[in-house]
């Protein structure tokens, strides 16, 4: 069954080629800033994603070159009291966590400034591909906040518990070379286009895989969090699940009879 419609937006710009899916956060005159309009986008964008056959992959990434996200949008969360505020981080949480259980692989390409919101979408993705000039903050509390789409628990496993205890305490941002020695970016590329290029050359390599498989391992890996116990027990369910799909007999014939798989993706 071939792919449904690519929809449109007015906050995004949607784009595939060889089962690669580029989503761009298109508000450069805002440095990307996330508002509840992009928030709603990118949520329909990625419930498309997920059933879109011809999708196998997706890269994240900000129009321009100053920015990926730049934060969330100051003005609209200016007017928020107790009960909205806690709905706004409720909703962003939501719309966040089916990125990182998206099961197909999705890399952000980080370009420029990922504060705030940014670099809470970022650990949401799967993958992190910065470029030199990226600056990476969860500045929240200067503004009397704390990140509320995710980020104190995102950063905390990426990093560990004393490491995002500095950044979120004290708001800091860090560049490219930090960023790579804390796990925060899993590679740096000196511009945009070379941080495609590695992106595209990551996914063409994961996307060589059996795609039942691909969506398994994110599970099995998201499900780290929920404890030790918890987390093996998923992986040997999701492992025993997959010894009934196609692909793993024809992964294993072909294994056998030395030649490449011809995934079906059941």
């Amino acid at each position: 069954m071939p792919t449904s419609e690519m929809p449109t937006f007015e906050t995004l710009l949607l784009e595939t080629e060889n089962g690669i899916c580029t989503l761009t956060i298109n508000r450069p005159d805002k440095l990307n800033a996330l508002n509840q309009k992009v928030l709603s986008e990118l949520e329909e964008a990625f419930v498309w994603i997920q059933k879109a056959e011809d999708v196998r992959a997706v890269i994240v990434t900000g129009s321009g070159e100053k920015a990926f996200v730049a934060g969330a949008d100051i003005k609209e969360l200016s007017g928020l009291d107790a009960i909205t505020g806690r709905d706004l981080a409720i909703n962003g949480q939501r719309i966040f966590s089916g990125i990182e259980n998206c099961t197909k692989p999705v890399i952000a390409l980080v370009n420029g400034y990922a504060l705030g919101g940014g670099s809470e979408l970022a650990l949401a993705c799967h993958v992190r591909i910065a470029t030199e000039n990226v600056v990476f903050g969860l500045p929240e509390v200067s503004l009397g906040l704390i990140p509320g789409y995710g980020g104190t628990q995102r950063l905390t496993r990426v990093v560990g518990k004393g490491k995002a205890m500095e950044l979120v305490l004290t708001g800091r941002m860090i560049k490219s070379d930090e960023a790579l020695g804390l796990g925060l970016a899993n590679s740096v590329a000196g511009s945009k286009g070379e941080a495609m290029a590695q992106a595209v050359e990551m996914l063409s390599k994961m996307m060589k895989n059996g795609p039942v498989a691909l969506a398994k391992a994110i599970e099995a890996i998201n499900a780290s969090e929920n404890g030790k116990d918890a987390g093996y027990q998923s992986e040997a369910d999701l492992f025993g699940s997959l010894c009934a799909t196609e692909d793993f007999k024809e992964g294993t014939s072909a294994f056998l009879e030395k030649r490449k798989p011809s995934f079906s993706g059941k």
